[in-house]
């Protein structure tokens, strides 16, 4: 399976084309709560959920006093965007 280009929008892409792009990126979809994703890496780990609307991202602990840091992404945004904010951490 090929991705659309990096500009595209994510709404443009079928969901196997966003799963695929998530286990690029080193995400781990979660076995009971498919629209439920994890990603680590030596800095920060978070949980990324496929909404209806938006994916949004929780990044575990990451801000003063161990809180974590919520954000979300509209699906009109292209997928270059979403990974250059997502995958450089809160």
């Amino acid at each position: 399976m090929v991705l659309p280009p990096r500009n595209t929008p994510l709404y443009n892409h079928p969901l196997p084309e966003i799963e695929q792009w998530l286990q690029a990126q080193g995400c781990k979809q979660d076995r009971n709560d498919l629209h439920c994703w994890y990603i680590e890496r030596p800095s920060w780990k978070a949980e990324l959920r496929l909404e209806v609307e938006e994916l949004t991202v929780r990044y575990i602990n990451a801000a003063e006093g161990n809180r974590d840091v919520m954000r979300s992404f509209k699906y009109s945004l292209s997928r270059e965007d979403v990974e250059a904010a997502i995958f450089s951490g809160p």
